[in-house]
């Protein structure tokens, strides 16, 4: 073809940095924070949080945000809200006119951009006071950045709604956070947004987080660029330790970093998800200074890091749970991929790899172990004394 017309084609490629979302997991464990609240109540947490949001997504105008909340029964969306529980009845509408139901299909989720009280043109300083300031908004709200209102106001009433549909017996009975199925829920919101914005874009779905090779950092970046935030103030639970490795592994094939910023007690789980996804652990000893971490740790998005120097992890915990007593042990015995805490010895313990069972023994087991070993030693005596004889 250029033959033809004697002019050079060329294709052109975009020079703009490639959007980012930004998955956060707030821990919003009642008991956990209650340790905190002199030095950093929840209420003061969300605010520099929403802060941190706010310069993610002034950053760049493609940039993405969610807000997962890790509670002490449940994991729950924050932002964006799923539409079905704007809904009556398991049935919603969805932009356009559409109806979905809930059951068996993906629950359409909404960023408060389709509200039904939102405008439907573009406001102009034409308007009446009224369709400029809707009822119920200040004026400090009115001059707002749009996105930085709509992120705000959902976040606030969800976790309000959250914490009021809590009962206390779940508070007052448990210290535990579902951390295992909220990185579950961002990783699913992560797959399905890369495939949205592939589509989007009329390319293939990048699967690998933007780049070929997760050690080549020469490599531009293409594609939606994802990373998870955990901001946990619970300790560990060994009962998750299956589920949340399942989950660092998910997120170390698609090259997802998953960033930890530990605020109150130690764990030991986040920090091997942290050093398996190459993100970034804290544990910063001033839990006030959270906007400030969170600004200068935690603002850059993988591009960015290349640049950068990013703290790093000197000493890492990788200790497990056994299965037995759901508790981190520092050694056990290795059988098919599981650690038991107590190591089984000679035929007691053959028997109880055998057995399959999980834990201690039973003791009619024991029994037989030591049945069969005295069995073995006199017939090994009877063997030594009859060669003797015949010598």
């Amino acid at each position: 073809m250029n033959a033809v017309d004697g002019s050079e084609h060329y294709e052109r490629q975009s020079e703009e940095p490639p959007p980012s979302l930004l998955t956060i997991i707030v821990d919003t464990n009642p008991r956990a924070w209650s340790a905190l609240s002199e030095t950093l109540p929840l209420s003061t947490a969300i605010a520099n949080i929403l802060v941190f949001i706010n310069a993610h997504l002034a950053i760049n105008y493609a940039n993405q945000v969610a807000v997962l909340a890790s509670h002490s029964q449940t994991a729950q969306w924050l932002y964006p809200t799923p539409s079905s529980s704007r809904s009556n009845g398991g049935r919603h509408k969805v932009p356009g006119g559409a109806h979905v139901t809930s059951n068996g299909e993906d629950i359409e989720m909404m960023d408060g951009s389709h509200d039904t009280d939102t405008p439907s043109r573009p406001v102009t300083s034409s308007d009446s006071p009224s369709r400029i300031t809707p009822p119920g908004v200040t004026a400090d709200d009115a001059n707002k950045y749009r996105p930085f209102r709509l992120v705000e106001d959902e976040v606030m009433q969800n976790l309000r709604n959250l914490m009021d549909t809590t009962p206390d017996s779940a508070i007052a009975h448990t210290n535990s956070t579902m951390m295992a199925g909220a990185l579950t829920r961002a990783l699913t919101y992560i797959n399905k947004q890369t495939l949205l914005y592939a589509e989007s874009i009329g390319g293939a779905p990048n699967l690998t987080n933007g780049t070929s090779d997760a050690k080549d950092d020469a490599v531009p970046a293409t594609g939606l660029q994802s990373r998870i935030l955990i901001i946990s103030v619970s300790p560990d639970l060994a009962f998750q330790y299956i589920p949340i490795m399942n989950c660092i592994f998910a997120a170390q094939r698609k090259r997802i970093p998953i960033d930890v910023l530990k605020l109150h007690t130690s764990t030991t789980f986040l920090q091997q998800a942290s050093d398996a996804t190459r993100g970034i652990y804290l544990a910063p000893t001033s839990p006030h200074g959270l906007l400030q971490y969170l600004m200068m740790a935690y603002l850059p998005d993988q591009t960015a890091r290349r640049h950068l120097v990013v703290p790093t992890q000197v000493n890492v915990d990788f200790r497990a749970a056994c299965f037995c007593h759901k508790r981190v042990v520092d050694t056990g015995t290795h059988l098919k991929l599981g650690q038991y805490g107590d190591k089984p010895v000679g035929l007691l313990g053959a028997a109880h790899h055998v057995l399959g069972r999980v834990g201690r023994a039973p003791v009619e087991v024991q029994v037989q172990a030591q049945v069969q070993a005295q069995v073995q030693v006199q017939a090994q005596v009877q063997v030594q004394v009859q060669a003797q004889v015949q010598a």
